[in-house]
């Protein structure tokens, strides 16, 4: 379907679904060899189908415990899981559940006051001004860093990754199918002042409760309509970063569509800009009405980043969203920016070494040598899992790894047909990155990373979402979906075609060093329903009704070094009749692969986050879009949320208060370490 279809499919609740599915469509035009075409490759296709592979191939691709069949015996059961906890129950319904022994009570909520000034929430009279004091919409990533010893005070550090005008404004409805006609800049502005991120001080009181902490001097938002920013890096100050606005290239007003992120070892705030092509722009139109970029110098970058997305109004008022106006402008977003929360007299940072892309995500480790590694995915399927690494060694003085984000090494994946991964590095003259292929700079192969990416031929992946790394040379990779792999690529790895369900990665670097360009991968769960012979999910054969989930998007190490994934199944929940949640995975021995749900999201949110403080004994959660998504799946309610009338009202069930995305803090009850 094209943009038109999609917009006004009967199927589709509101403009996200819309954006989601039309983001469905790749723009990587070099699929010959996708990671199910490796493991095709690797051991045949018919073989790996009919179940013929042998154990030691198996043990191979499956990691050490082999093929994590439904009908497999184990002298492991769930009563001897590292996570111990009493599993809930699944289910979608208008409120959010955590498991026995666990409270979950809500931090903070779109439009809580932040500052000592902001003006309490009033949902009917919202301003830009006053949304600008406020906590942000639509919370993704979460990170925290300790202000005092014992961790009892800090820094909340929250990014806010896009707006739903249906639910959030009073009377307005989808303005994607009316043209944005009653988008006004009052509206627009407001849109901008939620997105970003939020910079606010917690406390611990000695009840075990968190609160935000009103007059901390560090608290702030971060937005797109005036956060000044700076540009460094190989592509800073680049022709092609230059614009009316900014002739330097090296200053940008703003982040958007800040997904997940990353805490870097000195204690910075890593904020990912992932869909930044569907803010741009254009009044050129063919008889079609879809954008026609021909004439743009930029047109083929423009095109496989999918510029000018258009799902937002925001060019029709200002100029530097407008492409025909500013055609340089989509390059100055799609990078990693990384925020001193500590500071709020420290301008923010967009890194260009750490690639330009849609960026998912960007947690951090440390090599066996010291350098600093960040994993990155490029939320789009078939596109490419990255990392970085810088060529200094992280300091234990903070202010001395300030270039550390600017001086260094990225890289791409390829997993090979032999289970092997290699990470090819995107520099300027070496192998196919040359003036003679459009890269006459390094500059060139940031700021269209992708194209570089295809030009060495990286693996296309089925959506890689978040990655976390683990400080043995272990990472995990979060690969949600590819509604769009065809018949043809069906194979182990990717064994639905249509999949709906996402898988996980399991990659193992050489000597353990998170600096290797070689490693190892594996899979460690298929995703989905395994009693469903047609899904051809794969997990432990422990794991209960309630443990298996689909489409993996999130994750994060606790204390003590075990895996939790939370899940966006966007509008396609129904598929599996669950709601988003948090889930705890086995990744070690007899019982890897086995899950277990632990929190779960009221009606049409996605979890997102979470994040542990240090003692284990705080877990932040954050429940994005509630009531929004898919909610025509939602028995007895079946139709699409507004704002007068949305699939919940959480967390106030104020039938005066749409719903609001909030982060949840969790802890156990009496205190003590969660999953303990």
């Amino acid at each position: 379907m094209d943009r038109k279809q999609i917009i006004n499919d009967p199927e589709i609740g509101n403009k996200a679904e819309a954006y989601e599915a039309f983001d469905d469509i790749p723009t990587n035009p070099n699929l010959e060899a996708t990671i199910g075409d490796v493991i095709n490759a690797r051991y045949g296709r018919r073989d790996m189908l009919r179940g013929m592979l042998g154990v030691s191939a198996a043990a191979t691709l499956f990691g050490t415990s082999a093929l994590i069949a439904p009908n497999r015996a184990t002298a492991a059961t769930a009563s001897d899981s590292r996570y111990r906890f009493d599993e809930l129950s699944w289910g979608n319904d208008e409120t959010h559940h955590i498991a026995k022994g666990y409270e979950a009570d809500v931090l903070l909520r779109w439009g809580d006051p932040i500052t000592a000034e902001a003006p309490d929430f009033d949902v009917m009279n919202q301003s830009a001004e006053a949304q600008l004091q406020q906590f942000g919409y639509n919370n993704d990533y979460v990170g925290f860093t300790p202000l005092n010893g014992d961790g009892t005070r800090g820094l909340l550090c929250v990014n806010h990754e896009y707006t739903n005008e249906e639910v959030m404004f009073p009377g307005l409805g989808r303005q994607d199918k009316a043209g944005f006609a009653d988008m006004t800049k009052e509206l627009v502005d407001i849109e901008m002042a939620a997105h970003g991120g939020t910079v606010v001080e917690i406390a611990k009181s000695t009840e075990g409760k968190w609160s935000v902490v009103r007059d901390g001097k560090m608290n702030r938002r971060i937005t797109p309509l005036n956060t000044e920013m700076t540009l460094d890096g190989p592509a800073a100050g680049h022709d092609r970063m230059q614009t009316n606005a900014d002739p330097s290239g090296l200053s940008v007003i703003g982040t958007l569509n800040n997904c997940a992120g990353g805490m870097t070892p000195w204690g910075t705030y890593l904020m990912a800009e992932e869909n930044f092509h569907g803010y741009f722009w254009t009044d050129v139109v063919n008889s079609d009405s879809k954008p026609d970029i021909s004439a743009q110098r930029e047109a083929k970058s423009m095109k496989r980043y999918g510029v000018p997305g258009r799902w937002y109004a925001w060019g029709k008022f200002y100029d530097r969203f407008n492409i025909d106006k500013e055609p340089n402008e989509p390059n100055r977003f799609g990078w990693v920016v990384e925020v001193d929360p500590r500071n709020p007299e420290a301008k923010p940072i967009k890194h260009t070494a750490l690639g330009r892309f849609r960026h998912e995500g960007c947690e951090t480790t440390i090599s066996s040598e010291g350098k600093l590694v960040v994993y990155m995915g490029d939320d789009n399927r078939f596109d490419y899992q990255y990392k970085y690494v810088s060529n200094g060694s992280v300091s234990h003085i903070d202010d001395a790894n300030g270039s550390l984000l600017s001086d260094g090494t990225l890289y791409v994946a390829r997993f090979d047909a032999d289970g092997s991964l290699h990470w090819l590095p995107l520099v300027h003259g070496q192998g196919p990155l040359t003036a003679e292929n459009g890269f006459a700079s390094q500059a060139d192969v940031l700021i269209d990373t992708r194209l570089a990416a295809d030009a060495l031929g990286a693996t296309p992946m089925d959506r890689p979402e978040d990655a976390q790394p683990r400080g043995d040379g272990t990472a995990y990779i979060m690969l949600t979906n590819n509604s769009k792999r065809k018949d043809a690529q069906v194979n182990a790895a990717n064994p639905r075609a249509k999949s709906n369900f996402g898988h996980i990665i399991e990659i193992k670097e050489a000597a353990g060093d998170h600096a290797a360009t070689t490693g190892t991968w594996s899979i460690l769960v298929k995703c989905g329903d395994p009693e469903l012979a047609e899904v051809g999910a794969q997990w432990n054969p422990e794991t209960s009704e309630n443990g298996w989930f689909g489409s993996p998007d999130n994750c994060a190490f606790d204390a003590d070094g075990r895996l939790w994934i939370s899940t966006d199944q966007g509008s396609k929940w129904g598929k599996t009749g669950k709601s988003d949640g948090l889930y705890a995975l086995e990744t070690e021995g007899e019982l890897r692969g086995h899950s277990k749900l632990f929190f779960r999201c009221p009606v049409g949110g996605e979890l997102c986050g979470p994040y542990f403080t240090a003692d284990n004994e705080t877990l932040f959660l954050a429940v994005q879009h509630p009531g929004t998504d898919g909610t025509k799946a939602l028995k007895g309610f079946e139709r699409a949320s507004t704002f007068e009338d949305p699939a919940t009202r959480w967390p106030d069930f104020d039938p005066k208060m749409p719903p609001r995305p909030s982060v949840v803090v969790v802890t156990k009850t009496g205190g003590g370490r969660i999953a303990s």
